[in-house]
């Protein structure tokens, strides 16, 4: 049955909600940022005066997992089911056949040997962590505006206003967010944004011991950032996305995915 008086108001209410539902995600995205704004922002940090990015140096990571306790030490990561903000991968390249990527416990701890009889080329340690992009798939796609980039180019998410929906762990390439176990909210790293707030560094750039973490600015004539893009082969990770990453990585190469 095809009833023409019956299917015109029906396109009409798509039509409809096709121009207005995109401006009622823009609106709660508004009022998602300002509402975690007012809570943060109650200092005299000035977040229009930074732009935050890590660099990664993975000739000097030596997979010790401090920057992983840390993390979690410092933002009450669960343990329970084992959920990460950041995590260290090794990567073990043999002379002959596929690339082995593991990270027992998210590298908190030492690495097992690899195994016996192996005859291995190189190997490294890559650590992850959101990407913090500037062009972010997980902020386009949250229904309600929970997810947002900070003035200071930092991509943080309103507890208040996230529905637990999962579009965003979805959505993220990199595999950098979770389901909250007890807040049912979404999860990440946040580049420790309460301690930049207070002018401190990450608390996994603070514990490193050898120092294959940078953290600062872009644009900071001073800020070792700058330093550390200029002088090293600087990749990003998954650059065919266009999510432009905002952690830079030195010694990755087309093995790092």
């Amino acid at each position: 049955m095809n009833d023409e008086s019956t299917n015109t108001p029906r396109r009409d209410f798509l039509k409809t909600c096709a121009v207005k539902l995109p401006q009622i995600a823009f609106a709660l995205s508004m009022i998602g940022a300002d509402t975690l704004k007012a809570a943060v922002e109650q200092d005299d940090y000035d977040p229009t005066k930074h732009n935050y990015a890590m660099g990664v140096d993975i000739h000097k990571c030596i997979g010790c997992g401090r920057c992983v306790n840390a993390c979690k030490e410092e933002n009450k990561v669960p343990d329970e089911p084992v959920y990460f903000r950041t995590w260290v991968e090794r990567y073990i390249i043999p002379t002959e056949g596929e690339t082995q990527v593991d990270s027992p416990n998210g590298g908190r701890e030492s690495f097992p040997p690899p195994e016996k009889g192996l005859e291995i080329l190189r190997t490294f340690f890559v650590p992850k962590l959101c990407n913090h992009c500037a062009n972010p798939p997980c902020v386009q796609v949250c229904p309600v505006g929970a997810t947002f980039i900070s003035r200071d180019g930092v991509v943080l998410i309103d507890e208040t206003y996230c529905v637990g929906c999962r579009y965003c762990i979805q959505a993220c390439p990199y595999g950098a967010r979770y389901l909250h176990p007890t807040k049912k909210v979404a999860d990440k790293c946040t580049f420790c944004y309460h301690r930049l707030r207070r002018g401190l560094l990450p608390a996994c750039v603070e514990v490193c011991p050898t120092q294959a973490r940078i953290f600062g600015e872009i644009g900071l004539r001073s800020s070792p950032l700058r330093h550390f893009r200029r002088f090293n082969d600087i990749h990003v990770l998954k650059p065919s996305l266009n999510t432009e990453p905002k952690v830079y990585y030195a010694g990755a190469d087309q093995e790092v995915r």
